[in-house]
């Protein structure tokens, strides 16, 4: 079998030095943030570029209080992408604003550049868009579109940890960014975590309260916040897998490229190369519009493989009070009926891929047959 994503090969690579910060942090006792959660926000915010770095308990909630931090709040629009995990506009509907979704890119699957200004009218507030997959958005329309319109920029780069987009890493570019530890993220948590990096003092001051029950001190209850603390244990694990996380990215980025390769005749749609941007394929994405049927041949053949999503926001039973109809954002729904995720983990072997990729070429060549 070849495994869609294997945490246990992952663990067992790092072991020993899991184990000692585990015992490290059940020794000092410090479960809820503490001196583990402190080093971890230093070492990521300086790997990312940014300035502060403040721990949540989840990237959903990095994006909530970074969306309040800015401000956000009833009334006002937020303008995002609905090919994205749900999380992304979730985060908008806590504040209390709306969500306002325009079509992606059907490149790169991030958020179209040209669609943002139509879209804002007197009440946007902030633009979101999406390092999908680990692709970096075009950063730069948006940020002088926002610019022109005084508008915020928020990064979702739950899924980027270390794209770079012109010589800089995601996160840092916009106002705010915001990441997930999540497992299975690139660099993922042995449960929850998020965090906000900012260049902004003050964003960084009132995200610390609110993600703690809104105190500047210990019962001094300045803003109405919110119990979402990353924990100790979380801190101490992620501090040692950011050690190796360079190590995991070039060895994604190059079965990446040993795909694209060896898949260039499938017929597939392969992600895009975009220059001056670094790609770290937390999803190896490719679009087909007879996906179930290759899912189901590779299925057959042991190799496990995931859909990166089956059905846009806008197209979900929660959000259809947002208004929108099916053919309203065509490339969204396109990619959504077509996208397939291969086998992605640092410690894929090429024999591996080798197999994925016979399996594809056998399916498209019995296909054409």
């Amino acid at each position: 079998m070849v495994p869609f994503v294997d945490l246990k090969q992952q663990y067992r690579s790092i072991a020993p030095e899991i184990n000692a910060a585990v015992l490290e942090t059940l020794e000092s006792s410090q479960f809820v943030l503490g001196t583990q959660v402190a080093a971890f926000e230093e070492e990521f915010s300086q790997y990312v570029g940014a300035r502060f770095g403040i721990g949540v308990n989840s990237g959903t909630s990095a994006l909530h209080l970074a969306l309040l931090a800015a401000g956000i709040g009833p009334g006002d629009e937020v303008i995002t992408v609905s090919f994205t995990f749900v999380a992304t506009v979730a985060a908008i509907v806590y504040t209390g604003a709306k969500p306002v979704l325009v079509d992606i890119d059907p490149r790169t699957n991030t958020i179209d550049p040209a669609l943002v200004e139509a879209a804002i009218t007197d009440r946007t507030k902030a633009i979101l868009p999406v390092h999908l997959y680990g692709q970096p958005a075009d950063l730069d329309p948006l940020i002088e579109i926002a610019q022109r319109h005084n508008l915020t920029i928020i990064e979702d780069a739950a899924q980027a940890h270390g794209a770079e987009y012109k010589g800089r890493r995601v996160g840092s570019i916009g106002d705010l960014g915001c990441f997930s530890f999540y497992p299975g993220k690139n660099l993922g948590a042995y449960g929850e975590g998020g965090m906000v990096v900012t260049n902004n003092p003050e964003y960084a001051r009132k995200i610390r309260m609110l993600r703690d029950w809104g105190a500047e001190q210990k019962y001094q209850h300045v803003l109405k916040g919110y119990n979402y603390r990353l924990e100790g244990i979380q801190g101490a694990i992620l501090r040692v897998k950011l050690r190796h996380l360079e190590a995991w990215t070039e060895a994604r980025r190059g079965h990446a490229a040993l795909y694209s390769e060896r898949l260039a005749a499938s017929g597939l749609r392969l992600p895009a190369s975009v220059p001056n941007t670094r790609h770290v394929f937390h999803v190896y994405g490719v679009f087909t519009p007879e996906r179930d049927q290759l899912r189901e041949a590779l299925n057959r053949q042991g190799i496990q493989t995931g859909i990166h999503y089956p059905i846009p926001v806008h197209l979900l039973p929660a959000y259809a009070d947002l208004g929108y109809q099916p053919g309203s954002l065509p490339h969204s729904e396109r990619a959504a009926r077509e996208e397939l995720s291969l086998p992605m983990f640092a410690e894929l072997t090429e024999e591996q891929i080798g197999r994925v990729c016979d399996a594809v070429l056998e399916h498209a060549y019995a296909r054409q047959s």
